[in-house]
């Protein structure tokens, strides 16, 4: 009997690897927030609140753009949405290699914010379409991890790549990136697996039995057109807790990557190349809680317990940093506190992927991360307000710690709340499927 093929593992690498491109265009100008030439070339140095706007301007964008057009993935595919993604990606990277002013590199930030917010929900789209539900937690943590992947080799690339070149060059080098993305797009993806010449009749009948099922499901949900998909998750409370859940993590991990490298350099006194090394180390733990807890998810199902943890954590160890009394321990919390934000992350989607019907999970998704991004917009800037006004970081980190905690409680309300079965088994016992509304 011929084997299953495996396409659909070679596509989350693929998901992987755009993740981890279109994060490198993310993580460039936390970097560049430490360097002087490009603060001086900008006229933005001594203005914190300046600096923050560099990443809250992409936010910002980037929160308009998944809320606005994540419904084309709906319509025209995920694969063609995110072609187009890539290609808005990579201009925007020249616009920046080219920026004269503050305002240009501002533009260049929009573009950016909208070229990546079609992108994300793209990737849940492609995970909904291609895995049964038992298998979507381990494959939103092997996507998830390019998360922390990227800035783990990001933040001391760009600081050899800038110490040696300058800044601007950093710019073409990542608009140089996206033809990767391009050319895996188009000639290795499909938007479902039927339509791939890869996926055999074995692997093909594995996941369309999951699929067949959930949509069975989803049809005793009364979710038999988009439309009808669509007011089923936004008119439910459960959904809106899982965004204020969702929120409160992406402010976290935003605020602290926007701020990282300048902490480290400015607040602590790391040398340049100091700062690169200890700027990864919160990714790479990331990257280790990323790939234990995805296994976990899957294998004992605890996914509101872990995303309480991904929040609880945090909270500990960022305030911490704040009450260190050496430079090396005040490091090491604040890398602890970022590298275990994200390890929540795969139960979160999981669940998403679950309360959302399927006619409208890029839609959803698209809103979910659009608010997550509406908030993270704000954290740079009101770290670099709180910067200004109290002259140290442990204002804007104890901010966070706040988020940390509201977080928490929003994760463990939906517990509460929502069917026991929904959250730590991928099939529902029969009779429940409609508590799901």
């Amino acid at each position: 009997m011929e084997k299953p093929t495996r396409q659909r593992v070679l596509l989350v690498a693929i998901l992987f690897l755009i993740l981890v491109i279109a994060y490198f265009d993310r993580v460039n100008t936390s970097v560049l927030a430490a360097d002087e030439d490009f603060l001086n070339a900008l006229g933005i140095k001594n203005n914190p609140v300046a600096i923050g706007s560099l990443m809250s301007t992409f936010l910002l964008a980037y929160a308009v753009a998944n809320a606005v057009l994540s419904p084309l993935g709906d319509i025209y595919g995920p694969r063609m949405m995110m072609i187009v993604a890539v290609v808005v990606m990579g201009v925007s990277m020249i616009i920046g290699g080219l920026a004269q002013s503050l305002g240009m590199l501002l533009a260049a930030r929009v573009v950016l914010g909208i070229g990546e917010g079609l992108h994300w929900p793209m990737q849940m789209k492609f995970v909904k379409n291609w895995f049964p539900p038992q298998e979507r937690g381990q494959a939103n943590s092997a996507w998830l991890l390019g998360l922390m992947f990227a800035p783990a080799i990001a933040m001391p690339f760009f600081t050899w790549l800038i110490s040696y070149t300058g800044w601007r060059l950093s710019f073409f080098v990542l608009a140089s990136f996206s033809l990767v993305s391009l050319a895996v797009l188009y000639f290795f993806t499909t938007d479902r697996p039927e339509q791939h010449k890869g996926v055999n009749k074995q692997e093909l009948e594995h996941v369309m039995t999951g699929l067949r099922a959930e949509a069975d499901r989803e049809a005793a949900m009364g979710a038999t057109t988009t439309w009808e998909s669509y007011k089923l998750f936004v008119t439910n409370y459960r959904y809106w807790l899982l965004v204020v859940f969702y929120m409160c993590n992406a402010a976290i991990f935003w605020g602290t990557i926007a701020w990282l490298p300048s902490y480290f350099r400015m607040a602590l006194g790391f040398n340049w190349a100091k700062m690169g090394a200890w700027s990864s180390l919160p990714y790479v733990l990331g990257l280790f809680s990323l790939a234990l807890f995805g296994y976990l998810t899957d294998r004992y199902g605890k996914k509101i317990f872990f995303s309480a943890v991904s929040m609880l954590l945090p909270a500990i160890f960022i305030y911490m940093s704040t009450t260190a009394t050496t430079t090396t321990a005040a490091a090491i919390y604040i890398s602890i506190g970022i590298g275990t934000v994200a390890l929540g992350l795969p139960a979160i989607w999981s669940i998403q992927q679950r309360l959302v019907p399927g006619k409208a999970l890029a839609a959803g998704a698209g809103l979910m991360n659009g608010f997550g991004m509406l908030s993270s917009a704000l954290a740079p800037m009101i770290i670099g307000y709180f910067i200004k006004a109290t002259g140290s970081y442990s204002g804007g980190f104890l901010y966070l710690v706040g988020l940390a905690l509201a977080g928490c409680i929003a994760i463990v309300w939906l517990g509460v709340v929502l069917p026991r079965e929904q959250t730590q088994n991928e099939t529902p016992k029969p009779g429940k499927q409609a508590e799901v509304k």
